[in-house]
């Protein structure tokens, strides 16, 4: 039985939703698909976001063989035999490989020249960058683009279109549950809508909530909901505001938000926000994260509130936020320094800080940079004075 997310797939760019950022009319790639000149290319980003439908409506488009593969259950020798149906023939099929990021070494070879002699067009789809486990020959002759999940609007107009095909008419409050709880996957959306249509043609939200208790992931931008409650939640913790820290907490936990979703953030937050002021924030947070990963709610609100109120508590200094910031600024603008030859890979030179009582004066810069600056707030001063005697010594 065709399930209401492949009936609803669309096969045309014209009637293809989302990622306008890579594929709308303006759109470099966009353009290379209707000319027919079609690079080999590595769609990356989460799922439902439309990676697996841009292939098969590219291969419509420019009118050519579809093969899919898994990397997961993918053998040499099926890739081989598609290849050699198309020797010396015009036709170029277009091989799409799903879960990319699992090839082996060895398959990646197989396909190295296929892709330089450009005998099939290699699309590759992967919930991960595979950026670290494509090799450097792979990459070097194809494109990567990142698939961000499907925007409000998208699901939104997604899911007026499934209304008409099912002939039903949803309140505010289902639509506003299929689209918050589906972060970003049309799929997923689709998939809980299809499946309460099953029980009852008049789809309650109470039905959905049965079929899916918790928000399937980062949760969708909406008004004074996911990203607006965890901006809240962030902003109160950075302002040392305990009780408002501590109610919007409540509120994501209430309105089913994923553990990881809420850790990420408190994690990036005891970084950036508090860093070298309390080390011990960082380590605190990351425990968090991992411990609500084994444990799961509801019992997972306790150790969220542990961290919120210490993080709330903690002094904040984002002195390593801005100086890292600085030091990619420079780079970015040009100011690549040579490495003075004390310290290259050759250590000729070299003075080892240890035969010196732990610490002697070299060049480690071949000209003068300052990237950091404390804030001389909480243990950040007592780095301050660690720093300072160490070098007066």
């Amino acid at each position: 039985m065709t399930n209401l997310s492949s009936i609803l797939r669309p096969n045309s760019l014209q009637d293809f939703v989302g990622q306008n950022h890579i594929i709308s009319k303006n759109k470099v790639l966009y353009k290379l698909i209707i000319k027919g000149e079609i690079p080999h290319l590595f769609f990356y980003g989460k799922p439902g976001t439309g990676k697996t439908t841009l292939a098969k409506i590219i291969a419509k488009t420019i009118n050519t063989d579809y093969f899919y593969f898994n990397a997961t259950s993918l053998k040499i020798e099926d890739l081989r035999k598609v290849f050699s149906k198309y020797d010396n023939s015009l036709i170029k099929p277009i091989v799409f490989i799903d879960e990319v990021h699992r090839l082996s070494k060895n398959q990646q070879e197989v396909l190295l020249p296929i892709m330089e002699n450009y005998q099939a067009i290699i699309i590759g789809a992967s919930t991960e960058n595979p950026f670290f486990t494509l090799t450097n020959a792979i990459r070097s002759r194809s494109f990567l683009f990142e698939f961000l999940p499907h925007s409000r609007e998208d699901l939104t107009s997604i899911l007026e279109v499934a209304q008409l095909k099912l002939g039903t008419k949803l309140s505010d409050e289902t639509k506003e549950y299929l689209i918050n709880s589906s972060s970003g996957d049309a799929r997923a959306m689709l998939n809980l809508l299809e499946f309460a249509f099953k029980v009852d043609t008049n789809v309650s939200c109470e039905t959905l909530k049965e079929l899916r208790q918790n928000v399937i992931g980062d949760g969708v931008s909406s008004s004074n909901t996911h990203y607006d409650l965890a901006s809240a939640m962030i902003k109160s913790v950075r302002g040392s505001d305990i009780d408002a820290a501590l109610y919007y907490l409540s509120r994501l936990i209430e309105g089913g938000e994923s553990v990881e979703f809420i850790t990420r953030r408190l994690v990036i937050l005891a970084s950036e926000d508090i860093g070298n002021a309390n080390p011990n924030a960082l380590n605190l947070a990351v425990s968090t994260m991992l411990a609500t990963s084994k444990i799961g709610y509801p019992e997972s609100r306790i150790i969220l509130s542990q961290c919120v109120i210490y993080l709330a508590s903690s002094p904040k200094s984002n002195s390593a936020y801005e100086a890292i910031n600085k030091g990619i600024s420079e780079v970015k603008n040009g100011k690549i320094l040579d490495i003075p030859k004390n310290i290259d890979s050759f250590h000729k030179d070299y003075l080892y800080p240890h035969n010196f009582g732990g610490y002697v004066e070299q060049k480690y810069l071949s000209e003068p940079l300052r990237l950091y600056d404390s804030k001389g707030i909480g243990f950040e001063k007592t780095l301050d004075d660690w720093i300072k005697k160490i070098k007066d010594k």
